[in-house]
């Protein structure tokens, strides 16, 4: 989690007295719940707003992570810009959060989203308020935006998600494809629960330490997202796609080739009844698309301005300001876009991949018209465009280390984020080829493999890879990849089945969404194994499979109809907020072979700093340690440990709080066995230390 924002050559900053409208920044401000507990808030408004000379829409960004430190240097450069073209946006600490009263019990939980609706309400009574509310944020941001639309609140009129997700249980950091996302759960639960655990500011709250120790007490997240290894309720609440027409209000859904949410987009675009809904998918990271990577970015202050300026503006002298100064291109329009409008990225070597992707941004509706189709011919072992005739088959098992150098799943920009050269992963499954291509394949879409496979086992995985073999830089470069637990297609992720041992199936797994460039001259390569660590937790024992002839690929290509588009805003922004740098950021990532003892490992340390928001005088610091082990030939061996430092204070007021947290995770054939350490201090002497430790039992996984 990195909240800082970098200086960037692509990113214009402006200042706040080129805007059209004064701002007025009002700190710490209390709303009252129903309940006697108060949440805290930073309001930017219009000068003329809150002086009672005008009436206007409001924009909430409603999240767990803190507006006085941690999120106070990306909330600078985008809260004022709003305000300064005649919005108000709040910036609200949820409940156990920051200033705001209480512990925090889990995510989205219905308690997160009544206080959100209330949120509302009291927007509505202030005196500067039109009654017409927006909502925006990106990852937990973007999620309680859908949750909150869901509700149906009058005042809600649109939203804007970025970087999330409609299916928490299918496509979150918890599970995908019926497997434990052992990448990135348990390191997920362990932020959320050094996060979780952070006191209120006793310059706001002068009973901040009652509180703080409440919330030193919650109970780790992991503990009951492993208990959960199902699609049960607990998934479905907070879920859209239980009933998309709930979600009736104008939504623009953004997201990234680089981030873990993009097929969301896709989904919600073909699934949203509103038609005035539109989706954006950039080459970019698990960031707002002004300051993600790679380039080129989008001037995303700009359309999110336009967008809610539409929606939620009612006085006709504030929109003809924003119109006159707004920096947006002639020609471009939101309204002239059509449902899906995404950045197809031509071919390049992993090292470029982090700076820059050439390639050209599309719009069409969301739905495929055409596919490019391949077929697995298993007798000359290839992929073919021709009908296949013979019944051949291939056998083939999972070693544990495949899967090392995916990258992480759901990357924010840092060196060591992204998939490298695939050969040592392709070396360790099964490969088929395409012969090379005769022309440039332009694809937007979901790619499709239907496997037709048996098994020697009850409980199985599949993990499926696209590669781009490329003979200009010599890489097999990762395009996109599946995984399904199959016993989940069997049956369902409800109510999975057990594999009958020998039988042949016909399975359909969907990779992730892509828009992406095959170029004449490449090769299409197809990777398959039933073992892939991290990104699953690997099966209690490691089936061997078989895959038919006719098993087949298909690829979805950009529609005919589509148009470029070529007149998107640049970035923009204002700076952000003076820090100072007390400890500068730093990254290590390692894959390490122990050959003697046959164990591979993935060491990833995040130094994330640590600063001092100058304005407030406010201190954070964190560091991450993450550690994933296997030994070859034994799943039972798999391993995973993450540790958190954090750190928050003011040297002015000699107020120091630091955690520490570890949180493991290893299993045998029946059980996993979880465990959570948490440690604070505050000025240096330790006040607190508590272990959690629990058995789960193995659910189909």
């Amino acid at each position: 989690m990195v909240f800082n924002v970098k200086d960037s050559e692509y990113r214009k900053t402006v200042e706040a007295s080129e805007l059209p409208f004064e701002i007025v920044k009002l700190e710490n401000v209390p709303i009252p719940m129903k309940d006697g507990a108060v949440l805290y808030a930073h309001i930017w408004i219009p000068r003329q707003a809150n002086d009672g000379h005008k009436k206007v829409g409001t924009l909430v960004e409603y999240l767990p992570y803190r507006k006085n430190d941690f999120t106070a240097i990306r909330d600078s450069i985008r809260h004022p810009y709003y305000a300064g073209h005649g919005l108000a946006s709040i910036r609200v600490d949820m409940r156990g959060c920051g200033d705001s009263d209480g512990v925090l019990l889990g995510e989205y939980l219905e308690q997160e989203q009544d206080d959100n609706l209330e949120v509302f309400d009291w927007i509505v009574s202030q005196k500067w308020s039109n009654g017409h509310i927006g909502q925006f944020g990106k990852s937990w941001g973007g999620f309680n935006g859908l949750q909150a639309a869901f509700r149906q609140h009058p005042a809600l009129k649109t939203i804007i998600t970025l970087c999330s997700t409609d299916d928490r249980y299918a496509d979150d950091v918890h599970y995908r494809g019926g497997c434990l996302l052992a990448s990135d759960m348990l390191w997920w639960a362990s932020t959320m629960f050094a996060y979780n655990a952070r006191p209120q500011d006793p310059r706001i709250r002068k009973d901040w330490r009652e509180n703080w120790f409440q919330r030193l007490e919650t109970e780790p997240n992991a503990i009951e997202w492993l208990k959960h290894q199902r699609r049960d309720d607990f998934w479905k609440h907070g879920s859209v796609c239980e009933d998309y027409s709930k979600v009736d209000i104008p939504v623009l859904a953004v997201g990234g080739w680089r981030d873990g949410y993009t097929n969301a987009v896709f989904r919600m675009m073909e699934n949203l009844p509103n038609p005035e809904s539109r989706g954006i998918v950039g080459p970019w990271v698990h960031e707002y698309p002004e300051v993600a990577t790679p380039y080129p970015g989008m001037g995303y202050n700009q359309v999110a301005v336009s967008w809610f300026d539409k929606y939620l503006t009612t006085d006709e002298e504030i929109k003809a300001k924003v119109a006159a100064s707004l920096s947006l291109p002639r020609e471009f329009q939101l309204d002239k876009l059509a449902r899906l409008s995404a950045y197809v990225q031509d071919p390049t070597s992993v090292s470029e991949s982090y700076g820059y992707r050439e390639g050209k941004w599309v719009s069409q509706n969301v739905s495929p018209e055409s596919f490019f189709e391949l077929k697995m011919d298993a007798n000359s072992v290839r992929l073919t465009e021709e009908n296949i005739e013979n019944t051949s088959q291939l056998e083939f098992s999972g070693a544990m280390e495949h899967g090392l150098f995916r990258g992480t799943w759901c990357p924010f920009g840092q060196d060591g984020d992204f998939p490298t050269d695939q050969k040592i992963e392709d070396s360790k499954c099964l490969v088929v080829d395409s012969e090379a291509l005769q022309q440039d394949y332009h694809l937007l879409g979901f790619p499709v493999f239907k496997a037709k496979v048996s098994s020697d086992s009850e409980l199985a995985n599949l993990t499926v890879r696209l590669v781009d073999l490329n003979p200009h830089t010599k890489e097999n470069y990762l395009v996109s990849w599946g995984i399904a637990n199959l016993s989940h297609l069997v049956g369902d992720d409800t109510n999975p089945q057990l594999l009958e041992a020998g039988k042949e199936y016909d399975f359909t797994i969907r990779l992730d969404a892509i828009g992406y460039k095959f170029a004449k001259g490449h090769k299409i390569r197809l990777s398959l194994s039933t073992a892939d660590w991290p990104s699953s937790w690997p099966s209690a024992k490691t089936p061997t499979l078989k895959i038919f002839s006719g098993s087949s690929l298909s690829l979805p290509m950009v529609n005919a109809d589509s148009f470029e588009v070529n007149s998107w805003p640049l970035p923009e922004s204002l700076a952000p907020c003076e820090r100072k740098i007390l400890r500068k950021e730093a990254r290590t990532r390692e894959v390490v072979h122990d050959y003697i003892n046959g164990t591979w490992t993935i060491n990833d340390f995040s130094d994330e700093g640590k600063r001092t928001i100058v304005h407030n005088g406010a201190e954070l610091g964190s560091w991450n340690r993450n550690v994933w082990s296997i030994k070859e030939k034994d799943p039972l061996s798999a391993y995973n440990k993450c540790d958190w430092e954090l750190t928050v204070g003011r040297d002015e007021d000699g107020w120091q709080v630091k955690l520490l947290t570890t949180s493991t995770l290893k299993s045998d054939e029946k059980n996993f066995y979880l465990e959570n350490g948490l440690q604070a201090f505050e000025n240096d002497v330790k006040v607190f230390e508590k272990t959690w430790e629990n058995i789960i039992a193995r659910n189909f996984i």
